[in-house]
């Protein structure tokens, strides 16, 4: 990320900050270290930013949940010991492929996947960007802050 984009985002943390603590001294107001660093900070960034700038955004979560097997005791009196069943992975309740973001800019409907270093779209991500785009939406592999703002500006004119 490069400093006049952390800039940006710090001003705008802090414009964000004073209209929200208004009789609190704007030197005491902590900011973020903002970073494009991981995935999870790339999405917080863009988050923060789309909202920031006067339009919508929200992180979508659709990840499964491991739930851990029964206990079972096994054998009795001294050579009695408890045995871990194995687990099964419960599926995300939400659409398979889902992006990262969903977010409203000047109207129109985005999608947003964020890609960090060597990750790349799965084939349900490719459909459901196929999906979003033949209904006339408009879908976005952010790998880096920079290139998001770039897009970004493109867009929300």
């Amino acid at each position: 990320m490069t400093k006049e984009n952390k800039a940006k985002l710090k001003a705008l943390e802090l414009e964000t900050k004073i209209a929200k603590y208004p009789s609190m001294n704007p030197k005491y107001i902590g900011l973020t270290e903002w970073t494009d660093n991981s995935a999870n900070s790339l999405t917080k960034s863009i988050i923060f930013y789309i909202n920031a700038t006067g339009n919508q955004a929200e992180r979508i979560g659709n990840q499964g949940q491991y739930r851990e097997g029964n206990k079972i005791q096994v054998g009795t009196g001294e050579i009695a010991y408890t045995k871990q069943l194995p687990g099964k992975w419960t599926p995300g309740q939400g659409t398979k492929g889902t992006a990262d973001i969903s977010a409203t800019i000047k109207g129109k409907s985005v999608k947003i996947e964020v890609k960090y270093g060597k990750d790349r779209q799965s084939d349900a991500q490719k459909q459901y960007q196929q999906k979003i785009e033949t209904a006339k939406g408009i879908y976005y592999i952010a790998r880096d802050f920079d290139t998001f703002i770039e897009w970004y500006n493109t867009i929300a004119e």
